[in-house]
């Protein structure tokens, strides 16, 4: 190396250690204490490797800014949970990941029993002639089976929210109280009603925020099944659990009821990892391996009764937000009589073993218990009748019993 000399070489060319006067160091080196030597850089040294570091750092973070939103802070993302597996790209803000970060347990207000279940009849009561319900968001834990426990959005500390039930021609209002960590909408699927009760954020009104109240009223003037949800950061809180039956039975009804039984069948989507809770998306990273019909997850689904010859009325509700499912019934065929809240007209009902049931879609359909058995109501995705890729007592998620009996 330049300006270096090894400790044994003497002034004259080879000389011992022990023998004359050494030489002067030269390019920055100096004779160390006891015979030894150190190196110092000369000022070319220290300049020229300065400037290869501030180069290495300059090319280090262009190449992170290339790849990566390095204006993102703690603030906007500090303590968020991804899911595993979640593609992120350079783009993706901080609103972004939060609408896909898993539940934090910190907002946890209520644990439900294991045995709880949602869709409970909401009463109203009676204020100048307007049936009045209250409906409060919170975040809750929520068993979809007896050992698997989410965590929710949830209306009144059930999943699905309260099954509202009201007549045709009823004015109806609805005092929302909003205590989930974000803002947050109630949407009237499917129902006509003045466009600022529609319940769509910064489009119809201003989002209800954490803590705020606001109040929806209007008068029902269809008859049929719908349902209503969160219409704010839909796809995060709809996913989460924030969705719930609202039926409207007509005016006038027949004489002679089509049917002897109901069922509602409200289908949603799960992403539960490592304990944590992600909304279920349609995306890398983000689909789903839970599946629940009104909250629960087959064996631990509704069974439903009947005897030989009576008919059931299955008002099947697209509440998930991100798949769709071909529901299909064992043992006979079924008849659709209503699609999306409208009566079928006789002579356009057909018979169908299976429906495609989009997100937001509905299909009343009447079954007739033909044979005693246990018969299957389940998705006829084959994923979609498991939990968590396991089988249960010959099924899982969306999976239903239809028990006959003679």
């Amino acid at each position: 190396m330049q300006g270096m000399k090894h400790g044994g070489e003497g002034a004259s060319g080879g000389a011992g250690m022990g023998g004359g006067q050494h030489a002067p160091m030269g390019g920055g080196e100096q004779a160390g204490s006891g015979g030894g030597m150190r190196m110092t850089a000369t000022r070319t040294q220290v300049v020229a490797m300065s400037m290869l570091t501030v180069l290495a750092l300059v090319a280090a973070v262009l190449y992170s800014a290339s790849r990566y939103n390095l204006t993102l802070g703690s603030r906007g993302v500090g303590g968020l949970v991804m899911p595993p597996g979640m593609v992120g790209t350079r783009g993706s803000s901080a609103e972004a990941m939060r609408d896909m970060a898993a539940v934090d347990a910190a907002s946890v207000r209520y644990t439900a029993p294991a045995g709880a279940q949602g869709s409970q009849p909401l009463q109203a009561r009676i204020e100048n002639g307007v049936k009045v319900y209250d409906l409060e968001t919170s975040v809750i834990k929520w068993n979809i089976l007896h050992d698997v426990q989410v965590m929710a959005y949830a209306y009144n500390r059930q999943v699905p929210g309260p099954l509202i039930r009201v007549t045709q021609g009823d004015r109806v209002r609805f005092n929302v109280k909003n205590n989930l960590p974000e803002s947050t909408t109630i949407h009237w699927h499917g129902l006509v009603l003045p466009n600022g009760m529609d319940g769509v954020a910064n489009v119809t009104q201003k989002p209800i925020p954490p803590g705020g109240t606001f109040t929806y009223e209007f008068t029902v003037q269809q008859a049929g099944t719908f349902f209503y949800h969160s219409h704010d950061d839909a796809d995060r809180q709809q996913a989460l659990g924030l969705y719930g039956a609202l039926i409207v039975d007509p005016a006038q009804p027949p004489p002679t009821p089509a049917y002897d039984k109901e069922v509602i069948v409200q289908l949603q989507e799960w992403l539960f990892r490592d304990g944590y809770t992600f909304p279920a998306m349609p995306m890398d990273g983000a689909n789903p391996n839970y599946f629940t019909i009104n909250g629960k997850s087959y064996p631990q689904t509704q069974t439903v009764n009947l005897r030989v010859g009576q008919r059931l009325l299955v008002r099947f509700i697209g509440s998930s937000s991100a798949m769709i499912h071909p529901m299909h019934i064992h043992g006979g065929p079924f008849q659709i009589v209503a699609t999306d809240g409208n009566p079928v007209p006789p002579a356009a009902q057909i018979k169908k073993d299976t429906v495609l049931v989009g997100p937001g879609e509905r299909y009343d359909v009447i079954w007739t218990a033909l044979q005693p058995g246990q018969w299957l109501l389940h998705c006829h995705i084959n994923h979609h009748t498991k939990n968590d890729n396991r089988e249960e007592a010959g099924g899982g998620g969306l999976t239903m019993i239809l028990n006959v009996t003679p």
